[in-house]
């Protein structure tokens, strides 16, 4: 298997990582029969492509083998914004479905333990030619075989066509939106959009949240834990005036 070196993967803040914990063991209790995931948008920009990897590299933390997949044949960003650097030729999906190599070819291991990637390739010009055929979903239930969990970063699915097919071949779809920024109307257009796929919609995870909305960083920073050893002393409803 050749290699991928991911440069840039910077850690989150507390409050971040707490979230991606909390999103990491909602999709683990999910059910083990769901092994692929496919994770869409609304439109660009919403934080998909980021999500997708630190969901990816946080499930792999557990111990658990992960596959990562850039299924966004159009415009993928995933490679260029990690600054991953892969072995070889970098090929990808869209050189595994048009015939142009076989999937060891294009799956990598990376520098972080327990993570896979499957990167995009190259730009494809009409790309659900090649993911609406029987191999595409043959090659999903061939890495699922033999890995604990596949998750495809898919294009929006408020713009192109591509998420709702690639969700056909997949057990859940998760929604990855920005706070304040998408219309209710649209959030709902994209579940239809994807159940229509026969996919089961996970949930959505509300992206680009300003800390200043997180009670409970306010709660951890003046709390009790920046107390004195006479303020613990008081009573507890005492104390809780204070904070």
């Amino acid at each position: 298997m050749r290699q991928a070196f991911i440069h840039q993967l910077k850690p989150l803040a507390y409050a971040g990582e707490e979230a991606m914990n909390s999103i990491c063991t909602n999709l683990t209790f999910a059910g083990r029969d769901l092994k692929k995931i496919i994770l869409t948008s609304n439109e660009m920009s919403e934080g998909k492509s980021w999500m997708s990897m630190n969901i990816a590299v946080n499930i792999a933390s557990r111990g658990r083998r992960v596959l990562l997949i850039d299924a966004d044949l159009r415009r993928s960003f995933l490679v260029q914004r990690h600054r991953i650097e892969l072995e070889g030729e970098g090929l990808g999906l869209a050189h595994l479905l048009t015939g142009q190599c076989e999937l060891d070819d294009c799956t990598y291991s990376t520098n972080v333990a327990g993570l896979f990637i499957l990167p995009a390739g190259r730009d494809v010009t009409n790309p659900v030619a090649l993911i609406d055929t029987p191999y595409f979903t043959e090659v999903l239930d061939a890495v699922a075989a033999h890995f604990d969990l596949v998750l495809i970063d898919a294009p929006p699915v408020g713009m192109v066509i591509d998420a709702a097919e690639i969700a056909s071949s997949c057990d859940g779809s998760v929604l990855v939106i920005e706070y304040n920024k998408t219309r209710l109307r649209d959030i709902a257009e994209c579940k239809r959009q994807m159940e229509r796929s026969g996919t089961k919609v996970l949930g959505c995870i509300i992206n680009k949240v300003s800390m200043d909305t997180i009670s409970a960083k306010k709660y951890y920073n003046r709390g009790y834990y920046r107390k004195s050893q006479k303020d613990y002393r008081r009573e507890p409803d005492q104390a809780a005036q204070n904070t």
